[in-house]
């Protein structure tokens, strides 16, 4: 024998379930308790299963899309579940408007006898009165422009620490070094490194140092303040008298 099915009753869409079980349990429409509401529907979609009731197609999607939103709600992260929650608490304000715009309507009683006025033609201002900040225009020009011209080059000010760092060479510092002992002969360690301005300067002056050494060219004697850098030649220490 063949079953009967019956189609669901009294309810345009999954809107209009949601809607009537918010105000049959006085939910707040504003901040929907989602766990409460997803129990609510599904019983109520139970019941209908129960009775042989064709369920649609439509109804079950929304079944889906509360269960997304209680998952997406068990996430250590909300934001997505709080962004899930007001679009559905959205929809379910416009459809309420629309259900109460449609019972002032009908509770006009219009019939047959409805005359409409044409539409006047209205000219339209067109002038554009409002003022942006540059930077959300460039916001907006980069929204419009799509995923491929995002990629800009970056700006000058990224580069600043990398591209206009000035590389001082060991080879300039030695000169530099041997400038200097060759005025005077010997001068404390420490007033190689005075006129330094960047760190850069101060390694390559300090390699400089060891290659002289390395290479017999210079003496370094004494400890802490009282060092002093001295020029060797023939492997004798030569100092200005």
């Amino acid at each position: 024998m063949e079953t009967i099915s019956y189609k669901v009753p009294g309810f345009e869409g999954p809107l209009d379930l949601l809607l009537h079980l918010v105000q049959k349990h006085k939910l707040n429409i504003m901040d929907i308790p989602i766990a409460e509401l997803l129990e609510q529907y599904m019983r109520t979609i139970e019941e209908w299963k129960a009775i042989n009731l064709d369920i649609a197609t439509e109804f079950l999607e929304m079944a889906a899309r509360l269960v997304h939103i209680k998952t997406a709600m068990l996430l250590p992260k909300h934001e997505e579940a709080e962004e899930l929650r007001r679009e559905l608490s959205g929809e379910l304000m416009e459809y309420k408007l629309c259900q109460e715009a449609a019972r002032r309507l009908a509770a006009h009683n219009i019939g047959e006898n409805l005359f409409v006025r044409s539409p006047l033609e209205i000219q339209l201002d067109l002038t554009y009165r409002r003022t942006h900040p540059t930077g959300s225009i460039l916001d907006a020009y980069l929204a419009a422009a799509g995923r491929g011209r995002r990629k800009l080059p970056p700006p000058a000010k990224a580069f600043s620490g990398i591209v206009s760092r000035h590389v001082v060479s060991v080879s300039s510092k030695i000169i530099y070094v041997l400038r200097r002992l060759y005025r005077r002969r010997d001068i404390r360690y420490t007033a190689l490194f005075e006129k330094a301005k960047s760190r850069s300067e101060l390694i390559a002056t300090f390699l400089a140092l060891l290659e002289l050494a390395k290479a017999c060219r210079i003496r370094v004697e004494g400890e802490g303040d009282k060092q002093v850098v001295y020029m060797v030649e023939g492997n004798r220490r030569t100092r200005n008298r």
